[in-house]
């Protein structure tokens, strides 16, 4: 993944060949929040700039910086796998939200 992070804040880097530039894009805000750079230092620079003026802007409104999140979602999947995670997750005892949870947590592991 493109991902650059900066005080727990993280953007996704994408390279624009029109303004033969890198572009990021600032993830998990309640607004959005870009910044361009040549190379890793100015981008390092100025997500740190466009982070700084998008959490000012938040602080004079009054604004939450970050989305909030409910801790559910709902996934679609094929039933031929639904039918094998249910009998996976009876055979070990466990239930379905629980194997799903403990797979994003691998994948995820740091």
């Amino acid at each position: 993944m493109n991902v650059m992070t900066i005080d727990g804040y993280h953007a996704r880097i994408e390279y624009d060949a029109e303004l033969d530039m890198f572009r990021g894009e600032i993830l998990g805000l309640t607004g959005g929040a870009d910044f361009y750079g040549r190379n890793t230092k100015e981008l390092r620079s100025e997500f740190r700039k466009s982070l700084q003026v998008f959490l000012e802007v938040c602080r004079e409104k009054g604004i939450e910086p970050r989305r909030s999140y409910s801790g559910r979602f709902n996934l679609r999947i094929p039933a031929d796998l639904h039918e094998r995670l249910a009998i996976v997750a009876q055979a070990e005892g466990k239930s379905i939200n629980t194997l799903a949870q403990e797979a994003l947590q691998q994948r995820f592991a740091t």
